[in-house]
């Protein structure tokens, strides 16, 4: 089993910049790729970037390419989503998600779910 815990959301104004992080617990060994989803009400829950936990692949929904940067730190079991140029369209419930699989973009392939943090963008 792995255990996500998410943090670093919050309140922030359009342009500006938030960081969340998503520590990894338990067998952290079968992790091989770390996945950022988010969820907005009256929607299904969607893909935002993905990263390799063993190499620096990473892939991005086009909505968040150019803006977005996800990376990692293994010593940490930690990922993270570094969130710049943020648009009211980035308000969300943002999920951090660990599979034992390659597949990167469709929530049903991830195996492990943290709780969720809020990010809501303000104009």
């Amino acid at each position: 089993q792995v255990q996500l815990v998410e943090s670093g959301g919050g309140l922030a104004q359009v342009g500006a910049s938030l960081r969340l992080s998503c520590a990894a617990s338990g067998r952290t060994s079968s992790i091989f790729t770390m996945g950022w989803f988010r969820r907005t009400p009256g929607k299904e829950r969607e893909f935002v970037a993905a990263i390799r936990w063993n190499n620096d692949n990473t892939y991005y929904a086009d909505s968040v390419k150019g803006r977005f940067a996800i990376s990692r730190d293994n010593a940490k079991s930690t990922g993270y989503l570094q969130m710049n140029s943020l648009k009211p369209e980035d308000t969300a419930v943002y999920y951090c998600a660990a599979a034992r699989g390659s597949i990167v973009s469709m929530v049903q392939y991830y195996d492990y779910w943290g709780q969720g943090t809020q990010v809501t963008v303000s104009s």
